[in-house]
């Protein structure tokens, strides 16, 4: 079979799916586990939890900065050649965290881990499946990358705590380096063949031309603006759930499995939200996703706190909790098509990043001031009613929903 027969780039998307996931799963994976640092890099640094908390939502402002320039240049020249330089810089910004033991190292490495995640993370894994999977079955694989990268974060979590546990939080931070830098051969999947782009909609737009359009557009502001919400949610909840456990009275372990439990039951979440986008209205089922976010976290901190609680927290918010991304990025599809799709998704990427600075940095200066959580979680619940209406205000044309096929 050569490199030129069709067959071969028939199914060559399920390649780049597969890869892309693998991508997203360490790379989201790593990210998600920052929050079990919070403490012991605190305590080592002598200060409150607001600087660790400050780095981590630097970081998050850096990759989202970081992600429509890197889109851009993963939809011209290709997405093997970023991602693999993006693992790079991610494991070196890990690695710089473990040996350079001070706030500046700290801040270095969360800005080269910002820097690699914005060039190897998801808008990049999505981007170069939507190009290259059939438009009939482009919602589903976007779904799937999504769903499939969720093993990252279940799997991750408790074997971070096992090396914090049994080595201490640097030894922690090099064996992640060392398994984000193994990514390189897995990027080399998402080569796409020369003709891939055969089968986008829409006209052949310059960069320029797209951004303009996608800028102009009421719908796409919406969009923006709702990932806003969707950013401080997640990151406010990653970064601080441990600790509030924690002085909930409640175990190390517990807030483990509360964060693994998030991305196992994500896999879930994910690839059904991937698979309602292809068959009912996108906007409509993210709307959705945030409005029950909101109910999940009223429930959860107006209940007494116990393991059971908290642990019903980890897969009811995991059910919600990246479904977003296949949504998202499949109404940039709707509006513009799959041509751009790195560079604009990584422009709402950009807004769902600035929430996530607001969640991680604001969560710890709150932390530190008050020494409790209790208005940052209404803060978010009620964020989510506004994302509900931000995201239902949106114009679906309605013959781009249809049926997605397996």
């Amino acid at each position: 079979m050569t490199r030129s027969d069709p067959k071969n780039h028939q199914h060559r998307w399920i390649l780049i799916m597969l890869s892309g996931a693998m991508l997203v799963s360490v790379t989201l994976g790593i990210r998600q586990v920052f929050g079990l640092f919070l403490i012991p890099v605190s305590t080592h640094l002598e200060t409150g939890v607001h600087v660790f908390s400050l780095a981590i939502a630097l970081q998050n402002l850096v990759w989202g900065a970081s992600s429509p320039i890197f889109g851009a240049i993963a939809d011209k020249y290709g997405p093997w050649r970023v991602a693999a330089f993006g693992v790079l810089v991610f494991a070196s910004g890990l690695f710089v965290m473990a040996t350079l033991l001070n706030e500046a190292g700290i801040f270095l490495g969360q800005i080269l881990v910002g820097i690699g995640i914005g060039s190897a993370g998801i808008s990049i894994a999505v981007g170069a499946v939507a190009r290259a999977a059939p438009p009939e079955k482009r919602s589903l694989a976007m779904g799937l990358v999504t769903s499939f990268g969720s093993f990252g974060q279940f799997a991750l979590v408790p074997v971070t705590q096992i090396f914090m546990s049994d080595y201490g939080w640097q030894f922690a931070l090099v064996m992640l380096s060392a398994i984000s830098a193994s990514m390189v051969a897995v990027s080399l999947g998402l080569r796409t063949p020369a003709n891939a782009t055969r089968h986008l909609e829409g006209p052949a737009l310059s960069t320029g031309a797209a951004l303009r359009e996608a800028t102009s557009s009421r719908d796409y502001i919406l969009l923006t603006i709702g990932f806003f919400v969707c950013g401080l949610q997640l990151v406010f909840i990653t970064t601080h759930l441990p600790t509030y456990i924690r002085d909930a009275g409640l175990s190390e372990e517990i807030a483990g499995w509360s964060l693994s439990l998030i991305g196992l039951f994500n896999i879930v979440g994910a690839f059904v939200c991937g698979w309602l986008g292809g068959i009912i209205s996108k906007k409509k089922t993210l709307a959705t996703v945030y409005l029950l976010r909101g109910i999940t976290i009223v429930i959860f901190i107006s209940l007494p706190p116990s393991p059971t609680m908290a642990l019903f927290f980890g897969a009811a918010m995991g059910l919600l909790w990246l479904g977003t991304i296949p949504l998202t990025s499949g109404l940039i599809v709707t509006f513009f098509g799959a041509r751009h799709l790195s560079m604009l998704y990584g422009l709402v990427f950009f807004s769902h990043q600035i929430g996530s600075f607001v969640g991680a940095w604001l969560g710890g200066i709150w932390y530190d001031h008050f020494g409790n959580y209790e208005a940052m979680w209404w803060l978010n619940a009620g964020a989510g009613l506004f994302a509900f209406i931000v995201n239902w205000l949106i114009r679906e044309p309605r013959q781009n929903i249809r049926p997605a096929t397996a």
